[in-house]
Parts: C-alpha cells; structure tokens; sequence
C-alpha cells in the first residue's frame, strides 16, 4: 500500500526511504542466494513511500549479491534521477520501460521483480504456460497473467500494454522472457517470485521425466488457490521475508 506525500513529513520520508534502500538491497542479494539472477541483467524495484511516484531501481552494472543501499538509485516516471548526485549512474533502459509500467499504473504494488532464470524463461517459452501440477503453481491458478513478446523492451509505448497484461494481477509470465512478480510490499513481491520461480522448477522437472503428468481436477486447483489467498496475507509474507534475511546475514 502507498502513503501519499500529504501523510509524511520530510523527515518521515526521508526514514521511510532509507528503510526502503535497506530491504530492496537485502531483496537482491536474497535473489542472488536463490541463483535468480543473470549477470548485470534483470532489474528488481520499489516505490518510495510518500513521493510523488519516485522508485528505487538498481545501479546498472552491481552485481545482486554486492547491492548495497547506496547503489539503489532514485528515478522518476521519465526515468531520470531525481537527485543531482545519481545523475551520473546508470539504470537499465529496459528495467524502467518495464518497471515504471507497472509503478505507474498500480499503486496498490510497492514492489516489482522481474527475473531471466532458466526454469522461468524454459516455461515462458511453452504454449501452456504455468501447468497446474504443483502446489507451487496452484498458488497461481487463475491469478497469473501473460504478455507477449515484443522484443527487447525499449519501446515506451509497450507499457500500455504491459500493464493491460497485468490486469488486477501481481504475477506475470514474459513470453519468451522471463518472470515478473510485484507486492504490496517488499515482503509479498520476494514470496510471490519465489513460489513462482519453484512452480517453473518443478514443471521442468515434471516434464523432462516424460511421463504422463497427472493434474488436479478444477475444483481442487481454484479451491487450492483461494486456501493460498486466505492464509498468505501480508503477515504471513513478513513472517517468510524476515526468516530468509538469516540466509544472508
């Protein structure tokens, strides 16, 4: 959820940004420790709270497990640093074309990951998606979006449809791609990528046997999602994000 900026005093602000800077960093180097990153690429952000629609997006050219607070840098919806100190820091054209789309047109959504890993791009590329085979993806079933691939994207006028894609969702498989998982919190967008990075593993997995898969009925798999959606809330996801953060220290 967002704060508008009436809400906050500067000095509120300025503790909610330096508490944003410190879960995003941790957030990219709990991606790293999952091996869900691709060199320099693939782009992690999070909105400011109490801004008018700034958001924090990596310095390009850090790896994720070296990203610290200070190499988080401020953009606006153009893309350009708001400080006068970041202008010479780099972000990735793509990551904001792609970032700033959903930034921009949900405000519900604090947080958005956006992953190129084997398993998430080998599903990407199957015509039926997400399977309904695991846990994992039934965490999914009729909660996940698609978007088709347009080429790299560096084409501004590809966010309209970006976030048409999204709809009201918070999941979405990049055709050709890669993953994209966004939260209403840090905590949530961290959950949301790894349960659905675990789904591709898993359908992977399954299909490489090259045995007959076996599928739940309807039934179970909507009854499945909305045990999901009752019993994952933002406390729950809190819990899960502050039992990881032991992972790195």
């Amino acid at each position: 959820m967002t704060t508008t900026e009436e809400t906050l005093s500067p000095a509120a602000i300025a503790e909610a940004e330096a508490r944003t800077r410190h879960d995003l960093a941790a957030l990219y180097r709990l991606i790293a420790h999952f091996r869900m990153t691709d060199l320099v690429d693939t782009h992690i952000s999070a909105r400011l709270p109490g801004t008018p629609d700034h958001f924090l997006i990596n310095r390009y050219g850090v790896l994720f497990h070296e990203m610290q607070p200070q190499d988080l840098v401020k953009i606006d919806p153009s893309g350009q640093a708001v400080n006068a100190a970041d202008a010479s820091q780099r972000v990735n054209a793509a990551g904001f074309t792609i970032h700033s789309a959903v930034h921009m047109a949900r405000h519900d959504l604090a947080c958005v990951i956006h992953t190129h890993t084997a398993d998430g791009i080998a599903v990407s590329c199957q015509e039926e998606g997400l399977l309904p085979i695991s846990q994992h993806a039934l965490k999914f079933y009729g909660h996940l979006a698609y978007h088709d691939y347009e080429g790299i994207a560096l084409d501004l006028d590809e966010r309209e449809r970006l976030v048409n894609s999204l709809g009201t969702h918070r999941v979405m498989i990049l055709r050709n791609h890669g993953l994209l998982a966004a939260g209403r919190t840090i905590a949530e967008a961290f959950l949301n990528i790894y349960f659905l990075e675990r789904a591709c593993q898993a359908q992977v997995k399954a299909l490489s046997g090259g045995r007959k898969l076996s599928l739940p009925p309807a039934a179970v798999c909507e009854r499945t999602a909305a045990q999901f959606n009752r019993e994952e809330g933002l406390a729950h996801s809190q819990m899960a994000w502050e039992s990881a953060l032991r992972l790195i220290g």
